[in-house]
């Protein structure tokens, strides 16, 4: 099993952990407990979540021994452990066998509802949660201001469908640098999946044709499932979709609309050139057909500007927190083209999703107006890309595709390998990622797995989890087969 494996962490450290040692009569780190009348070891965890939070404590950074902290403090060591303990349970420290006891790269905690036998599920594409980001604490105080500005009740009712003028103008000014996006063409979504739902019911009609990459997202696939919309995926080169190939499909099969995702593509994190988004806006323009952009990664590479920003009279853009900053956030925002497209999408959201959650787009509108959001995407940011570096490290001279900010990777697999032998191997080392199957939109899929990075709690896990990947990759399925 994967977790019975084992490493060195010594050779790990070596790959983007920050290890700072301190010996046993060396108190780098003393808790500032603060008075009241609670108990002392809750005491010392928000200790040490402040000292994190402020920057006194560094990822990686190593706490003191439970018997040196007790000493330190004066206190019984069943006290430290159980504090240790409650730290751990938040994913605020990592305790390694060994070799002590270390503050968390990030504050995301194992899954409750993994399933066996897999230890480190790699197959769902979320951002990492570094603790530069410091989600939890600024989750706390976002919710504490608007308690204080406004109260929570005010948030308890229903909302107007698509967000007020305030929140749509807030939205719309911190969208304007990757978009030119006017608050009365902007809708607050309860997340992009709601959003593309309501486009294609606004789009289209039981039978149409809609035009996509040939792998695309699981999501826009189970949406035109649903309403009965037929997908044809067009071709892709090592460089995105195909233009040419993206023009014989629209004169042959007369789309309402064509949906991409063009930066930070998923599967593949490809992120489509200039030219090319030129030359698939022309396309559109010129065939008469509208857009619709998936820009959930977007945010990760910000130089890539929106293919919607050509042709914003034919587009529907939709701009995501969830790879940005969390999925629970369930917060996006879609710029649509005009006055009546913006009538005729609220109309569909009340009906469908009445509102997005209202705490929720406080909280996000609040993070956007302080400055707040940017500061966790920068630290999202710099720890995808992190996770890209140790991904190319481990799986150096191995078939795979990555790119800088993406979540994940995309890795081809060699001759004998099946995707399901693969997948099925990995499984019973723990591991999980997801098969090029759930991606292809015509039943033809490549011979690859996609791998989350972002998935890994912390740089640690994700080394474990690559090496396993690696062996496997490394080694022949006949190899492996069990008979």
């Amino acid at each position: 099993m994967f977790l019975d494996r084992q490493f060195d962490f010594h050779t790990i450290s070596t790959n983007g952990l920050t290890i700072k040692t301190i010996g046993l009569d060396c108190m780098e780190w003393i808790p500032t407990i603060a008075e009241g009348s609670g108990s002392v070891y809750l005491r010392i965890v928000d200790a040490l979540s402040a000292d994190i939070a402020s920057g006194r404590l560094a990822r990686g950074e190593q706490l003191p021994t439970h018997r040196a902290l007790a000493r330190a403090l004066g206190i019984d060591l069943t006290t430290v452990t159980r504090a240790y303990g409650e730290a751990r349970r938040r994913g605020l420290i990592d305790a390694r066998v060994g070799h002590g006891t270390f503050v968390s790269e990030t504050t995301a905690r194992v899954a409750a509802n993994i399933h066996y036998p897999v230890k480190v599920d790699l197959s769902m594409n979320v951002p990492p949660h570094p603790v530069e980001a410091n989600l939890e604490g600024r989750i706390a105080q976002g919710l504490a201001l608007i308690q204080s500005e406004s109260s929570f009740t005010a948030l308890l009712n229903y909302q107007r469908p698509g967000g007020s003028d305030e929140e749509r103008t807030i939205a719309a000014n911190w969208l304007r640098p990757r978009a030119p996006a006017l608050a009365e063409r902007l809708i607050i979504y309860p997340g992009t999946q709601a959003a593309l739902f309501n486009t294609l019911l606004a789009l289209t009609s039981p039978g149409d044709v809609v035009l996509t990459e040939a792998l695309t997202f699981p999501g826009i696939k189970a949406a035109a499932a649903k309403l009965r919309v037929c997908l044809v995926g067009v071709a892709m080169d090592g460089e995105g979709l195909d233009p040419d190939a993206l023009k014989a499909a629209c004169k042959q099969h007369k789309p309402k609309a064509v949906y991409l995702i063009p930066t930070l593509h998923n599967p593949t994190t490809i992120t489509l050139g200039a030219e090319r988004r030129k030359a698939v806006a022309n396309i559109i323009r010129h065939t008469g057909t509208i857009l619709i952009e998936d820009d959930a990664y977007g945010l990760l590479e910000p130089s890539a500007s929106p293919i919607a920003n050509l042709i914003p009279e034919l587009s529907y853009l939709a701009v995501s927190l969830s790879k940005s900053i969390a999925p629970a956030l369930r917060v996006s925002y879609l710029l649509v083209p005009d006055a009546a497209s913006d009538q005729v999408m609220r109309n569909n959201l009340q009906a469908t999703m009445q509102m997005p959650p209202p705490l929720m787009v406080a909280l996000a509108t609040n993070w956007l107006r302080s400055g707040t959001a940017d500061q966790i995407i920068t630290a999202i940011r710099i720890e995808a890309t992190g996770r890209q570096q140790l991904a190319a490290r481990i799986l150096k001279g191995l078939p795979f595709v990555g790119n800088p900010g993406a979540h994940h990777l995309w890795l081809s697999l060699h001759g004998e390998w099946t995707r399901s032998d693969f997948i099925s191997h990995l499984l019973l080392d723990g591991l999980a990622v997801v098969g090029s199957e759930a991606f292809a939109v015509d039943g033809t899929a490549p011979h690859a797995v996609r791998v989350a990075l972002g998935a890994a709690r912390n740089r640690a896990e994700l080394s474990q989890a690559l090496y396993v990947l690696a062996a496997a990759l490394k080694s022949t399925a006949r190899a492996v087969q069990i008979v």
